[in-house]
């Protein structure tokens, strides 16, 4: 996992989060994830598409390309936004989170986490490098 989210973290600035929007894929970039409690997590607002797209299917795909190398993680994104410890955590790191309305009183806010993730890194010519699970 570590690995992983040094790919997403360190060597990439975006990366791309596909979900199901119907019968179709939607796929958009997403910022930063923040590693917290030994779990990845991102976060975004309740009132989006996305958000509602996986509350109805949590099985999305994310990938980002470092110049030489991509990762494509399939996994579930799980909902914790009961956990006031992440959202913390998450404002923490970002010093726009609260500006753009993630605090702790918003109910909007959502953090999510990675689970049953399968993580495979690729060489240029798509060929797998390295793959992770956890």
């Amino acid at each position: 996992m570590k690995e992983t989210f040094e790919f997403l973290k360190i060597r990439t600035q975006v990366n791309y989060l596909t979900t199901i929007n119907g019968e179709k894929p939607s796929c958009r970039p997403f910022g930063d994830p923040v590693l917290f409690d030994g779990k990845i997590y991102a976060l975004t607002s309740k009132t989006k598409e996305v958000s509602k797209q996986i509350a109805k299917n949590n099985n999305v795909c994310i990938v980002a390309y470092d110049g030489t190398e991509w990762i494509r993680i399939d996994c579930k994104l799980i909902d914790d936004s009961e956990n006031i410890e992440a959202k913390k955590a998450i404002i923490e790191e970002f010093d726009w989170a609260e500006e753009a309305g993630y605090t702790l009183d918003n109910p909007d806010f959502q953090v999510l986490y990675l689970a049953n993730a399968n993580a495979k890194i690729y060489d240029e010519d798509g060929n797998i490098k390295k793959e992770y699970t956890f």
